[in-house]
């Protein structure tokens, strides 16, 4: 079977291996570039390539042994002529340090012996020449690179020298184990210098084709030894020059080389197609469904028997158009996450279960919060509130099913503030911990290994007055976090608030609102900062929430815990069929390599 044949006849497995994506808030913010199949089938082509699997060999060629001597004399010659210093003899390549066999014609080598590593440019400083730090360099085969014209005295000294058809490698984590090297090409004046953290390869007077040397350092084997041969503290880890210089390469005659370095070109140019094909597709895919689920939240509600709506969900809300096409439109994790925001939209605005005439209306229920916090004020236990701003028009964001109310947050809670704005004294395994909005998560204050405990002193001295009807909602960085305060010992840090939730008020109802897509985007056109987002406690008390009837509260976190375990259910199953087409993939490889 040809590599083209490869490509072609198992299409299915290297475009269903996708890479699994993260999500935001009913979006998703992974790389839809990167496809896990094809990303295989392309580390595939580079290896195949410098086993001598890519292309036949032709016997007419002249053998890799002969090109050595040429090298060799090559280099007597740079040396005679004072250009180059001699080398140190090396020893000879024993066969237990081969790691494949090659095919007839070809020859072990290292790049020290047929190459100049890191040599030097020496031209005039008036002399135009090019600049290119490492953000210019690409990760691709293609060997792209940009660059900026600068004088030659200006980047002469303090950078990496390299000139026209240089290979350069990146040395430094994680440019080296993401594949960034290029062959250096229209540079000006044919030569330049830039990033420090380049390790240059120089063919000797057209010798070798660069990129043949090219797919040598980007072939999975090199990237694969030389990560672990990487020296440093992490995030400044970088590759040796020795390890470049010995590491074992396998010599294809010169004519081969050209042959190679075409084939992995047209077969890259597959590889494109292909994926910007399985791109294209899963972009009209994500538009489809964002249109359609964004058409739900603007629809008039109906009565269905959708697979996301049985037992009376409805309304007037009208499931059928999705419904009709469910097994088509969410099988990808982004469109099961953005169903999900969906869900939890709907949720709020009234439309996913039915309103029951019988339910006491939300204006009751707000009458008598107002009535319990005016009775608590006259005994001194809350503090009385300065009056609000009436929700404005421009406010409410949609109409609300009959029994619903508007209100603030502010009044529909007993207290409402932030932690602490400054340090507490730490100490170590007391039980008592410092809790910022990282540690909220689904509901709960997770410890994690990371957080820090306090004295009992610093606790007495900072404590909050949390009751089994407190929230804490991260408000800083992270937006939205919410957990149920559950007699922890705690200290809150100023990156979360808490308020104390009147009883009328299901508090599960609560966190559902606050996760919604309603409160996020209220947060995101009310926040400061630029680096770091916070939401102030006057934007949280002022927040303009939709208040059901108590029944329907219950019913539509009852309805919403039960869709977004299918929802779940169905997440799972696109990762594990993920899962099994990355391994199908991978065993394809594993079989022809």
């Amino acid at each position: 079977m040809t590599i083209q044949q490869l490509i072609t006849n198992h299409l299915d497995i290297w475009t269903a291996a996708d890479t699994e994506k993260k999500s935001g808030r009913g979006k998703s913010s992974g790389n839809a570039g990167s496809v896990y199949g094809i990303k295989k089938l392309r580390e595939l082509i580079l290896e195949l390539a410098v086993r001598g699997k890519l292309v036949p060999q032709d016997e007419s060629d002249e053998p890799a042994s002969e090109l050595l001597k040429r090298i060799a004399a090559e280099k007597a010659k740079l040396v005679a002529e004072g250009k180059i210093k001699k080398s140190k003899p090396l020893a000879e390549i024993t066969d237990d340090e081969k790691p494949f066999e090659l095919p007839v014609g070809w020859e072990w080598t290292t790049l020290i012996s047929i190459t100049l590593i890191n040599p030097r440019n020496n031209v005039e400083d008036d002399l135009q020449a090019s600049f290119v730090p490492m953000t210019l360099i690409g990760t691709g085969f293609n060997s792209l690179h940009d660059q900026e014209t600068r004088l030659w005295k200006e980047i002469k000294q303090g950078f990496t020298h390299f000139a026209e058809g240089d290979v350069g490698v990146a040395k430094i984590t994680p440019c080296f184990e993401n594949s960034k090297a290029c062959v250096f090409s229209g540079l000006t004046n044919q030569v330049g210098a830039g990033t420090t953290e380049l390790h240059i390869i120089r063919p000797i007077n057209m010798t070798l084709s660069p990129r043949y040397i090219l797919a040598y350092v980007k072939s999975p084997q090199f990237l694969l030894i030389g990560e672990s041969k990487m020296t440093g503290t992490a995030g400044q880890k970088r590759l040796p020059k020795d390890f470049v210089e010995s590491n074992l390469f396998p010599l294809p005659p010169i004519a081969e080389q050209h042959r190679i370095v075409a084939k992995v070109d047209e077969l890259m140019a597959l590889c494109d197609q292909l994926e910007n094909q399985h791109n294209n597709a899963a972009e009209a895919h994500e538009k489809l469904v964002t249109h359609l689920l964004g058409s739900l939240t603007q629809s008039q509600l109906t009565n269905t028997d959708s697979p996301l709506c049985k037992r009376g969900a409805g309304g007037d809300f009208n499931w059928q158009r999705i419904s009709e096409h469910f097994d088509t439109l969410f099988t990808t994790e982004a469109s099961i996450d953005a169903l999900k925001q969906t869900l939890l939209q709907l949720a709020v605005m009234g439309k996913l279960v039915p309103q029951d005439p019988n339910d006491e209306p939300a204006s009751e229920l707000l009458k008598r919060i107002q009535a319990e916090k005016a009775k608590l004020i006259a005994e001194g236990k809350i503090k009385k509130d300065k009056p609000l701003v009436e929700i404005t028009e421009e406010e409410k964001s949609f109409d609300l099913p009959v029994g619903w109310e508007w209100t603030r947050l502010k009044n529909i809670v007993y207290t409402l503030g932030d932690g602490i704005h400054g340090t507490p004294k730490y100490t170590e395994n007391t039980g008592c911990y410092f809790i910022n909005g990282n540690n909220l998560q689904n509901g709960k204050i997770v410890i994690k290994h990371e957080t820090k405990t306090v004295a009992l002193d610093e606790m007495e001295k900072y404590k909050k007055n949390l009751t089994e009807r407190t929230l804490l909602v991260s408000i800083n960085g992270t937006i939205g976090n919410v957990a149920f305060y559950n007699e922890e010992n705690i200290i809150l840090g100023k990156s979360a608030c808490y308020f104390n939730l009147a009883h009328q008020i299901y508090k599960q109802y609560l966190k559902l609102l606050i996760e919604s897509p309603y409160f996020i985007n209220y947060a995101k056109e009310n926040v400061s900062g630029t680096t770091i987002m916070n939401l102030s406690l006057f934007s949280m008390n002022t927040f303009p929430l939709l208040i059901p009837p108590f029944e329907e509260q219950k019913s539509i976190v009852l309805k919403v815990n039960e869709l977004v375990a299918i929802c779940d259910q169905l997440r799972a199953s696109i990762t594990l069929s993920n899962q099994i087409q990355q391994k199908l993939a991978d065993t394809l490889i594993e079989k022809i390599n």
